[in-house]
């Protein structure tokens, strides 16, 4: 599983980059650990906000012409909300249909109605040369 730590300044409005590896036919999952501007744990368990809540997909481009259609929908999860950690995964039947290239994704979390983007980047899928063991 992949590791990321990232420092989120939700006034900024902007999302912090990074870089992702899918398997073809494996599970994938990526952690993120969150910090705010102070260098503590970003609280998404709340604090007098509501519920925070977060999706991802990945789509193949976004430039004139590239369709509009995610490619794939990661499943998120906020696994410690008040260490500020969560993580975005997807199963092997999934990964086992994407086709091999460059995706681009995000992670856009929210509390009540504000959204924030909160990770984006490029994720390079290889295709799978065995199949998931059954």
């Amino acid at each position: 599983m992949a590791s990321k730590e990232i420092t989120f300044d939700p006034t900024a409005g902007v999302p912090v980059a990074s870089n992702l590896t899918i398997y073809g036919g494996a599970d994938f999952a990526a952690k993120y650990t969150v910090t705010g501007t102070n260098g503590t744990a970003f609280d998404f368990s709340g604090a007098g906000i509501s519920t925070w809540t977060g999706s991802a997909q990945m789509q193949k481009g976004v430039g004139i012409g590239a369709t509009t259609v995610p490619a794939g929908t990661f499943t998120v999860g906020f696994t410690s909300a008040a260490g500020g950690v969560f993580q975005i995964s997807m199963g092997s039947t999934t990964t086992r249909t994407l086709k091999e290239g460059r995706y681009l994704y995000n992670v856009i979390v929210s509390s009540g109605s504000t959204y924030y983007n909160i990770v984006n980047g490029n994720i390079q899928v290889y295709a799978g040369i065995a199949s998931a063991p059954s």
